[in-house]
């Protein structure tokens, strides 16, 4: 099913008010967040306009969840931070995502808190995005 409002299931301008597509794994799509307060910051959104994960199979939430664990394990490669935190709202777009979150310590915005979901303090050049989104995919 597909939700024209949604923009996982859109794309397009909708998804590029806030992300850049890196990839498609086997259920989920990858975005690169805009907003880089957090170096590495992605969005893991399912491939499926899914609203709950309860309401897959264990089977196929196993696998959404592989995903997840396969892009951290790509940002923790790439962008050695001290945590990967992870964040899944709902409130008022029925998509299901996780936000993975990469925190230094070294950086003491937001280290010890949770994280802002835009806090509107890093933006970067297309050539910066571009390095961050090649250093991503040289880990998946």
């Amino acid at each position: 099913m597909i939700d024209q409002n949604c923009a996982y299931c859109m794309e397009g301008e909708l998804v590029a008010k806030f992300g850049i597509k890196i990839c498609e794994l086997e259920t989920s799509k990858v975005y690169l967040f805009k907003e880089q307060s957090h170096k590495g910051r992605v969005i893991v959104a399912h491939k499926n306009h899914i609203g709950d994960m309860t309401v897959l199979t264990a089977e196929e939430r196993a696998a959404y969840f592989e995903d997840v664990a396969k892009v951290s394990k790509a940002l923790q490669a790439a962008f050695n931070p001290n945590k990967v935190n992870y964040g899944a709202y709902g409130d008022t777009g029925c998509h299901l995502h996780f936000h993975l979150v990469p925190k230094y310590s070294s950086d003491e915005f937001e280290w010890g808190s949770t994280f802002a979901m835009n806090p509107e303090r890093v933006t970067l050049t297309d050539a910066e995005y571009a390095e961050i989104i090649n250093q991503i995919k040289a880990n998946l």
